[in-house]
């Protein structure tokens, strides 16, 4: 007669192992709040990877520009555009050979959005110097944080920081 007894006990656990409507519904809203906080951090992320990526693509541009200067024992130019290092057009100097490079290589397409004073055409030496200076600031839409990159003269000695009302000032991230 002890076994009705036990029937009857585990069937009012099974029922109290339940979860009610109310404790779904809860934990529904945790799990989706809990994920929309992980999407915004990872558009964020994937924002400054961009500027990182496009930052480190304006400095390698140059140090490639100067690499093929020194190669080839000759004088050559290279133009920074929306899209990245270009050949200069109507520049008195023939392009630096092997040195187009966009800007979102190795990264989702687009959101770049880039500024800058350096001259429709760098040049660089025979010997890989730089002979003309600027800034270029660097923004991809959403994310706040500005770049900067400064080739300095002489020598197109370049710096990297973050644009701030002072101007390029350095990034104690970097």
């Amino acid at each position: 007669m002890a076994r009705p007894e036990r029937r009857r006990g585990a069937a009012r656990r099974r029922e109290a192992a339940g979860f009610s409507l109310a404790e779904l519904l809860l934990a529904a809203v945790i799990l989706a709040l809990l994920a929309s906080l992980a999407i915004g951090a990872g558009g964020r992320g994937l924002a400054l990877l961009r500027l990182e990526n496009a930052t480190r693509r304006v400095l390698l541009g140059l140090e490639l520009g100067r690499s093929a200067a020194q190669r080839t024992g000759a004088p050559c130019a290279l133009a920074l555009a929306e899209t990245g290092w270009r050949a200069p057009e109507g520049s008195g100097l023939p392009a630096c050979e092997g040195v187009e490079l966009a800007l979102d290589e190795g990264v989702l397409p687009g959101g770049i959005a880039i500024a800058h004073n350096l001259p429709a055409a760098v040049r660089f030496t025979s010997n890989g110097l730089v002979l003309d200076g600027g800034s270029v600031q660097l923004q991809v839409s959403g994310e706040a944080l500005v770049r900067c990159v400064v080739v300095s003269l002489p020598l197109g000695v370049t710096r990297v920081g973050r644009q701030g009302p002072a101007g390029c000032e350095p990034d104690p991230l970097l």
